[in-house]
């Protein structure tokens, strides 16, 4: 097992989950928030999760309240908005940091395997990870890429499609 396989996280429910739990399936991580403008890639993330689950897709939200204070609520306000503004199936997670001193131990792990452009800093919500299925971190996403532009990617990692 590697890294990504070892680390767990807290459901917004307050249960642990082991990331090992995805072990097999290729794991598309996103940092989120409620109050953001790219929030509206709930509804594609959602797509993309129903359109490929089947297959050994999962999405994985991770609620963070360090950009501009875009995700202020509790854990029932959090699910109310991704259920009935998003129609969110996929799990999400407890809300964590994902930079400095308190950053969740995943998004460590993320963002030293995949830095971004200005380094391995997580510069707002919606930067996204790929993961595949052994655990292995593929690629990482800007804020601004809508989930529609990862598709193939996720083709790729799921072994739909060729590189």
């Amino acid at each position: 097992m590697n890294g990504f396989h070892q680390l767990s996280a807290v459901s917004l429910r307050g249960q642990p989950i082991p990331m090992s739990d995805f072990a097999g399936q290729v794991v598309l991580v996103v940092n989120t928030a409620s109050r953001c403008g790219f929030t509206p890639q709930y509804a594609g993330l959602e797509a993309l999760y129903l359109k490929y689950r089947e297959r050994g897709f999962v999405v994985l939200g991770f609620p963070c309240n360090q950009f501009g204070q875009q995700e202020p609520g509790s854990a029932d306000e959090i699910a109310a908005t991704c259920q009935i503004n998003y129609g969110v199936s996929f799990p999400i997670f407890a809300k964590i940091d994902v930079n400095g001193p308190s950053a969740h131990p995943l998004f460590r792990l993320l963002t030293t395997a995949k830095p971004g452009v200005f380094g391995r800093a997580i510069r707002w919500n919606f930067t996204k990870f790929l993961i595949g299925r052994n655990g292995e971190v593929l690629r990482r996403f800007a804020p601004f890429t809508k989930p529609e532009k990862i598709e193939p990617f996720i083709g790729v990692a799921l072994g739909m499609q060729e590189k």
